[in-house]
């Protein structure tokens, strides 16, 4: 792993995500030195212990997805690994049936980014809420990849119309 100034510099982020709802991570600095990378993501549900039935989708992305009058599901999430804009995706599954073991599948992309990044939930079950927790690698970014990451937002800011 890269290291900032000589030490791995890892910073963590927990929230608890209402359904059909977005949390904003504020990353982004001035100049835009600071860059971003996900190690660690994790889904764990307000209540554990089958109280009720869980199937959550959770995804990060690199931009505002409720900006421009954009919603978030509240069931019938999709998720697509084609598009540019996300940078994580999360599915936990729990019943409250015992014989039903609950399950979380995780997938996040290593690309380094240096701007707010955006936390979405849709819970296809319950309509409840789940708790995430994010780790994220900082690293020092020169001039050049700082242009890239910062290309990269407005590239995909374009992209959604603005």
């Amino acid at each position: 792993m890269e290291c900032y100034e000589g030490i791995q510099v890892i910073k963590t982020f927990r929230g608890l995500i209402a359904d059909a709802a977005q949390d904003t991570i504020v990353l982004h600095t001035n100049d835009g030195s600071t860059g971003y990378r996900i190690v660690k993501f994790k889904l764990f549900p307000k209540q554990p212990g089958h109280t009720v039935n869980y199937e959550s989708v959770v995804q990060i992305f690199s931009t505002d997805q409720l900006a421009a009058g954009g919603t978030i599901p509240a069931s019938g999430a999709t998720v697509d690994f084609t598009n540019q804009e996300l940078l994580a995706a999360a599915y936990y599954q729990d019943n409250n049936n015992d014989a039903y073991p609950s399950s979380l599948d995780v997938v996040f992309d290593k690309m380094v980014f240096n701007q707010d990044i955006y936390v979405t939930h849709t819970d296809n079950a319950s309509g409840g809420f789940i708790n995430y927790y994010i780790e994220l690698e900082q690293i020092k970014l020169d001039m050049g990849e700082n242009t890239v990451a910062t290309l990269k937002d407005i590239r995909n800011i374009k992209t959604q119309g603005f």
